[in-house]
């Protein structure tokens, strides 16, 4: 792979690539009456945000203590539900218009790579993206997962220092690009000094994405050659690797 035009292409999941709005709470709820016997009063905020972020608040907002232990078993029974729930998530929702398209496109292109940042633990990520056929394309080795951190940018880093050290090839900042459709992902992408793509097919308009500081915004992946145009823009990059500040 030529470490000058190589591109890392990572991904957030939900209302970016598929729609499964409601399942997280509901999920959360039956696995935190398994592992605490106790019923889920307060549903917090999802969208950009990752696992061990909810699981936290989650935990505080119960008056459970939330050590690694309990964060641990509640995560393995969301797998386990997770894994139940694979057969029929396709009753509970869809893949977005022009995902599809999207992956096969990039996957066609010899010095792309595409994997995730997503807020999902990896398990729950792969369940997700194989039930609608998403699946064949992402590098799930190489992702960003909820689980690492509760500050969605290191996933970001993590990502890429994975993905550098698999090909051989230093994928700088500006060669890194993020997709997601809340600020969280932006400011993630932000943070790296990576190339921040919104898609505005969540909770959050085309105008609050470029707020919040998005190169490039799309109202959603259905028109290939727009998808590619933002993701994979002819520009140079900076001499620190980052995306230059007239691009963004």
């Amino acid at each position: 792979m030529n470490g000058d035009s190589s591109r890392l292409v990572l991904w957030d999941i939900d209302l970016t690539l598929v729609d499964l709005h409601g399942l997280g709470g509901d999920w959360y709820a039956e696995a935190l009456a398994t592992v605490a016997d106790v019923a889920m009063r307060d549903v917090p905020s999802f969208p950009g945000r990752t696992e061990r972020a909810i699981t936290l608040e989650i935990l505080d907002a119960h008056g459970l203590e939330p050590s690694e232990e309990i964060i641990r078993r509640i995560w393995r029974e969301l797998v386990v539900i997770s894994t139940r729930a694979l057969p029929t998530l396709t009753e509970r929702g869809r893949a977005l218009p022009g995902a599809a398209a999207a992956l096969t496109e990039l996957a066609g292109r010899d010095h792309v790579v595409q994997s995730l940042v997503t807020g999902n633990l990896p398990e729950i990520a792969r369940h997700k993206l194989t039930a609608f056929g998403l699946n064949e394309h992402i590098d799930f080795a190489l992702g960003g997962y909820g689980s690492l951190s509760a500050h969605r940018p290191d996933l970001v880093t993590h990502a890429a220092e994975l993905a550098t050290a698999k090909h051989g090839t230093t994928f700088k900042p500006g060669s890194v690009v993020v997709v997601g459709d809340t600020p969280h992902d932006i400011d993630a992408a932000l943070q790296h000094g990576a190339l921040a793509v919104g898609v505005a097919t969540g909770r959050y308009t085309e105008g609050q994405l470029r707020e919040a500081g998005a190169h490039a915004v799309l109202g959603d992946l259905s028109d290939t050659g727009a998808v590619l145009a933002a993701l994979l823009p002819a520009q140079r990059v900076g001499s620190s690797g980052e995306v230059p500040r007239h691009a963004r």
